[in-house]
């Protein structure tokens, strides 16, 4: 992640001095850490409206169904259910594709609804009672009816990561009881298809139109691949493997088309992100970069965090240093690009403005960019051209982008044979 400097067209932030206990001093009124809100008073509202319903050692609910694998103490992690203290239809809780155009405090406020029953077990373990029920859980087509009894009352804490979905409280599983509903026939026939390849099951999934959010599910619980290889994988870990499973496979087909005929400039805004999808007549390749600014979530510094990576025709073998908001949207454009039956080379630029004050999953990025995607794109006949509209939407200078960019600096360097034809 680079960092720069800017000092004109007003991107040079005002320097705040640096003292100890910021927030004590602060108290959420006075903006010292550069927010539009303070992260914290967001976390505690919503921990009002939730504490007496989860103020307790039992909770009975209808789980979205959801399941949560930890990372820490890999191979040994802690797993368990999200259950609300309500029952009903609550498949909205963990379902991110219905998600978009709520504000961070509907999200949060949903996700700490969520309490994460927690015990822990070894991934390698995929038989057992907990691990049956959770197999049961991610099997299930509809909100599954569930009782928990924890050792202690749930800890009143969120837990936050740039891959995954905010979840709530938590505490250690004392005893855990399930009511199946009817499992979901795609997911059963992956399952049983035990000499199925994991990759080979998830995109099967896929193209029977199961959202992408419910497949990372059950490739977490490990509920695909070859049967004597089948293990849990961290909910954060699986998100990312999928997103980038499907993009890989999409972009395979869609490298069999034609390139699309001229220059097209997607554009959206939301949680105070602006995005620019560039499309450009060319074979494929990707590349996906985001401007941080200061009092974001990730970017302490007074100035602004450029960062950003990319794959040309034959893809990248090394995971790139953005994170899963790479293959997320990366996914989400080639999708675009297989329906459309084209390829073209695609860069995304993020600008992320201090209105974002944490992080809500990659999920953001995936559904932004297909949303964008769905409306109809600037058209131009020129690089330049688009470029020129490009620079009109982004706050960064254009040579900014330009300077860190890989594909932008190779593309205005590069001349191919039909510039020397016309």
């Amino acid at each position: 992640m680079k960092i720069f400097k800017f000092l004109d067209r007003g991107f040079q932030v005002r320097k705040k001095e640096a003292k100890r206990n910021l927030c004590v001093i602060c108290k959420g009124a006075r903006n010292l850490c550069g927010k539009r809100k303070c992260p914290l008073l967001v976390k505690l509202l919503s921990k009002i409206k939730v504490k007496p319903l989860i103020e307790k050692k039992e909770i009975d609910g209808s789980s979205p169904p959801s399941v949560f694998v930890g990372r820490v103490g890999y191979p040994k992690v802690y797993v368990g259910p999200l259950i609300p203290p309500f029952k009903g239809n609550t498949e909205f809780l963990d379902l991110p594709e219905k998600w978009y155009g709520r504000s961070i405090m509907e999200i949060v406020d949903f996700r700490f609804l969520l309490v994460r029953g927690m015990k822990r077990i070894k991934v390698f373990e995929t038989e057992g009672k907990i691990q049956d029920m959770l197999k049961e859980l991610a099997l299930a087509k509809k909100p599954v009816d569930s009782d928990a009894i924890f050792k202690k009352k749930p800890m009143h804490r969120i837990g936050l990561s740039s891959e995954a979905q905010p979840f709530g409280p938590s505490a250690p599983l004392k005893d855990l009881k399930i009511y199946p509903s009817k499992a979901d026939w795609r997911i059963e026939k992956a399952y049983y298809g035990t000499d199925w390849k994991a990759s080979e099951a998830v995109y099967w999934l896929y193209q029977k139109n199961l959202p992408v959010s419910k497949i990372q599910r059950v490739f977490s619980v490990g509920l695909l691949g070859i049967e004597e290889k089948r293990r849990l994988v961290p909910t954060r870990w699986s998100i990312t493997a999928v997103d980038d499973i499907i993009s890989r496979k999409l972009v395979e087909e869609i490298k069999q088309f034609e390139t699309i005929d001229e220059y097209r400039v997607f554009e959206n805004c939301y949680l105070d992100n602006r995005w620019i999808i560039l499309m450009i007549p060319r074979f494929w390749s990707y590349e996906s970069m985001e401007a941080w600014y200061p009092g974001t979530v990730w970017n302490p510094e007074k100035y602004i965090a450029i960062g950003g990576d990319w794959e040309g025709f034959n893809g990248r073998t090394s995971y790139a240093s953005i994170g899963g908001c790479y293959y997320s949207g990366r996914l989400a454009c080639a999708e675009y690009l297989a329906k459309e039956k084209r390829q073209a080379t695609v860069i995304i630029l993020r600008e992320i403005h201090p209105g974002y004050i944490m992080p809500v999953g990659v999920w953001n990025v995936r559904e932004t960019v297909r949303h964008a995607l769905e409306n109809e794109p600037k058209r131009f006949e020129t690089l330049e051209s688009a470029l020129s509209y490009v620079a009109q939407k982004l706050e960064i200078p254009l040579s900014v982008w330009i300077k860190n960019s890989d594909l932008l600096r190779n593309l205005l360097k590069q001349k191919t044979l039909n510039d020397f034809l016309n």
